[in-house]
């Protein structure tokens, strides 16, 4: 399989959903309202990934298309859980892609103490051999949940899966720990918005003061 063909249309996908997903961010910036959106990144699974995933699910190399959802992969990350609601209203107001499944890792988290919400999309691309419908796997994310969840990605690499039962509980210990500190910037977003928004304000008039 030339893997760079393949890939390229899952490559094309991720730069141009990047670049729609950030604006949001600078609409938001404009009206001086607070964005849902604190950043947003993307990666194309590296082929090793493909491979033994394609390996461990049994799926035929001719079936990645259709098989595998996260070979194209976007990461939305928010301050506050609440923001997470705010990103899947805009997403599922998009009329250039299309949702396939929603599985809710926050309301029902994993045993493990994962949280995060995971939309399969199906993005058209336009490439020279016409138009191919690419699945693009989307996280959505507060920032404390991305912590633990690359902390505990990074375990996992390291013992192959196989966590020793000490760390695993705790990790379970911290996941929780992340929850409760979402809780509670919570009960204080107000405060932390407003002093965003001044602070941005500042920023703007500081600006303008030195060029002019």
């Amino acid at each position: 399989m030339d893997w760079d063909l393949f890939l390229a249309p899952y490559k094309q996908a991720v730069d141009e959903l990047k670049i729609k997903l950030r604006g949001y961010r600078e609409q938001f910036e404009k009206t001086a309202e607070h964005s849902p959106i604190e950043f947003v990144t993307g990666r194309v699974k590296p082929v090793k990934s493909i491979l033994d995933k394609a390996r461990r699910k049994n799926i035929p190399l001719n079936q990645l298309q259709t098989s595998m959802q996260d070979i194209a992969g976007l990461r939305i990350m928010c301050q506050f859980v609440d923001d997470i609601k705010a990103v899947l209203q805009l997403i599922r107001k998009r009329t250039d892609l299309t949702i396939l499944e929603e599985r809710d890792y926050i309301t029902e988290k994993k045993e493990s103490g994962y949280r995060s919400y995971h939309l399969v999309v199906s993005y058209p691309v336009q490439t020279i051999g016409g138009e191919r419908k690419i699945l693009v796997e989307i996280q959505i994310r507060t920032l404390a949940m991305n912590f633990w969840a690359t902390i505990e990605h990074s375990l996992n690499y390291k013992y192959e899966g196989r966590i020793p039962a000490d760390i695993k509980e705790r990790l379970q210990r911290a996941a929780e720990a992340a929850f409760l500190l979402d809780e509670e910037m919570s009960k204080i977003r107000g405060e932390v918005q407003e002093a965003q928004k001044h602070f941005a304000l500042k920023k703007q008039v500081d600006f303008y003061d030195e060029n002019n």
